[in-house]
């Protein structure tokens, strides 16, 4: 329950804006078009409300992890109320009378309102929607560019709200000046106010390792105050301000274990950040980390324990592997696996670590000798039985989500299996 409670109060603040307009509606005005603008009003002022809501979840704050499930789940929702916003527009530039022969400044506020959150939203559908890809791309920088002045225009919405020629409901308008303060305060705090809030901690690249030709390894030292609070298995967001490729927020899993004293991570280069990250950073630059966040954590499953890591997404495993003692509380089966030998990366710490814990097995596999790994071999290693495991997985996406239909038609409840889907766009 506690993990959904961010999304049940969310839907209930949306039910209660409409009751707020139902109650406390605009004086009636004798024009043929009034329920269409008073209709109009009632869909403005939820649009706003969920504008809001993703401006809110874009600030990360850390204490509401915990109401949502984590981060990965915040922007999980944090889409579908902009994507609910996004069609509500619409909905509401069909529903309002419009007279093209009377326009005011309320309505050119609003045109440019809407063709602004368009540009900006549309590049953020593109990847679940093929022929959208094709328009704008698919570079995740330059979205991400585009993707700042989104507050901009969700101001210029709410101007027009309150300068168009509409009905007046006070009440109601009042209600929703709340969540226009809620959205703007939001998007000042993530572009103007973070820093001075220690938002984002400095630090300092102490090192530059590449276990592999495609890999990084970042191992970085705080300048003053170090990341706190940390967990094995937690992911921040970092990016190095001095270098124009690389001056762009990243999240990454950090590889490091929480007691250590610089910060470790594992990057493998897939895109063009990382592939720059790979190729051009160097000891000595500086870096702004904000974190560390998400609650993917073993120590909160069972006693018995399945960890699946594909490619590079054994890095929140190598945080918890770094991380263990001797007295190792779970009894876990590790699998890695990677397509070629050469891909994978710290192989023989893993099985150095696995060998001091003995209720720790460690299965490497190169699935182009041995072939993929399947549910058959990981039911059999743990017994014939896998109901009552919790499991933790970290990989590929379409690898994780064949994976955890699996385990479901295994037996595994589906509260027993856990991952992040690392995409905030």
């Amino acid at each position: 329950m506690k993990k959904n409670l961010g999304n049940i109060v969310i839907i209930a603040l949306v039910v209660i804006n409409v009751i707020v307009w139902i109650v406390f509606p605009p004086e009636p005005e004798p024009t043929h078009n009034f329920a269409r603008a008073y209709a109009g009003e009632v869909l403005g002022s939820t649009m706003i409300m969920l504008m809001s809501f993703s401006l809110f979840i874009s600030t990360r704050p850390k204490w509401a992890e915990q109401f949502f499930g984590g981060l990965d789940k915040m922007y999980m929702t944090h889409r579908r109320t902009s994507t609910s916003a996004f069609l509500l527009m619409f909905v509401h530039v069909l529903t309002v009378p419009i007279t093209i022969m009377n326009l005011r400044i309320g309505n050119y506020l609003g045109i440019i309102a809407f063709l602004g959150i368009i540009a900006i939203v549309l590049p953020t559908l593109a990847p679940r929607i093929p022929f959208l890809n094709k328009l704008t791309g698919p570079d995740y920088e330059d979205w991400k560019k585009l993707h700042r002045y989104i507050g901009i225009f969700f101001f210029l919405g709410y101007l027009h709200s309150i300068s168009v020629n509409a009905p007046i409901a006070h009440v109601a308008i009042n209600w929703t000046q709340i969540f226009v303060i809620l959205g703007i305060g939001s998007y000042l705090y993530t572009e103007v106010f973070g820093r001075f809030f220690k938002k984002y901690l400095p630090y300092t690249v102490e090192a530059v390792n590449h276990p592999n030709n495609s890999t990084t390894e970042v191992v970085m030292r705080a300048k003053k105050s170090a990341v706190k609070g940390q967990r094995a298995g937690q992911f921040l967001f970092v990016r190095f301000p001095k270098e124009k490729t690389l001056n762009e927020s990243h999240p990454f899993t950090i590889s490091s274990a929480p007691k250590e004293d610089v910060l470790r991570l594992t990057i493998k280069a897939s895109g063009n950040f990382t592939r720059d990250l790979f190729s051009h950073l160097k000891v000595g630059t500086e870096a702004l980390i904000e974190g560390s966040y998400g609650m993917f954590d073993y120590k909160t499953g069972g006693q018995k324990q399945i960890w699946v890591a594909g490619g590079i997404g054994v890095t929140p495993f190598l945080s918890f592997i770094r991380d263990m003692k001797d007295d190792l509380a779970h009894d876990v089966d590790f699998y890695y696996t990677v397509r070629h030998a050469e891909e994978a990366v710290f192989v023989d710490e893993i099985k150095s670590i696995a060998e001091k814990n003995p209720r720790l097995k460690a299965y490497i596999r190169f699935s182009s000798i041995d072939g993929s790994l399947t549910i058959e071999d990981i039911v059999k290693n743990a017994g014939g039985n896998v109901r009552e495991h919790d499991v933790y997985m970290c990989g590929p996406l379409p690898m994780v989500q064949a994976f955890e239909k699996k385990f479901l038609e295994a037996g595994v409840p589906a509260g027993s299996i856990h991952y992040e889907e690392f995409n905030f766009r």
